[in-house]
């Protein structure tokens, strides 16, 4: 999953308007963002294999430390507390930020093949990338419904009309990453995410 993985971004947002969209837009990418670091640097691993399932061609076969449970567990309780020190937050924004990291584990486990460490050798995913379109469909209606929820309360125009170019701009990024040529290499594949989702934050912060 990519741009379903922002509407965790919408439903942080939806309760608890104090959080910056930013932000949360960070926070749900943020094991990504460790990920894409740590196999440029050649900790994690992954094999490009076009055809390795009908929505992805990534080999996730080794990623310990930012995708297993505990990983994970462990990301969304730093990426709270963070956030609680950083911006003087209330426990209950705290809590939606380690929530909205947590997310992407649990959106992760629906997609994934099984590659998802959750303890000893036993590895975890529903497979859902096996499906393309059902796959493709999930992710967009998440985001839209997610981004209906967020604006519910919202009357600026100005606002309204902003995230929707976002939304237009995320499912651009989702079509590039389904109907695109796969990466031609691992460190191909961490850079674009990396340089993705600091471009897509930025654009959270903007809109």
């Amino acid at each position: 999953m990519f741009t379903g993985h922002y509407s965790g971004s919408f439903a942080g947002k939806a309760l608890n308007r104090t959080i910056p969209l930013w932000v949360l837009f960070v926070a749900v990418q943020l094991l990504d963002f460790a990920w894409s670091i740590l196999v440029l640097l050649g900790i994690e691993k992954v094999r490009i294999v076009p055809g390795f399932m009908a929505a992805s061609a990534l080999d996730l076969y080794y990623m310990p430390y930012t995708h297993s449970l505990a990983g994970a567990l462990a990301w969304s309780v730093v990426g709270g507390v963070v956030f609680r020190v950083l911006w003087k937050s209330s426990w209950n924004a705290a809590l939606i930020v380690g929530l909205a990291v947590f997310s992407h584990w649990i959106l992760d486990l629906l997609v994934h093949a099984p590659d998802l460490l959750i303890y000893g050798n036993l590895k975890a995913g529903f497979g859902l990338w096996n499906y393309f379109w059902p796959e493709f469909a999930l992710e967009v209606a998440l985001l839209a419904a997610t981004i209906v929820w967020y604006l519910h309360e919202v009357t600026a125009p100005g606002v309204k009309r902003r995230t929707w170019i976002l939304f237009a701009i995320l499912l651009a990024c989702q079509c590039l990453d389904k109907f695109g040529p796969p990466p031609g290499s691992p460190a191909q594949a961490a850079g674009s995410a990396l340089a993705a989702y600091v471009v897509l934050a930025a654009l959270a912060a903007w809109s």
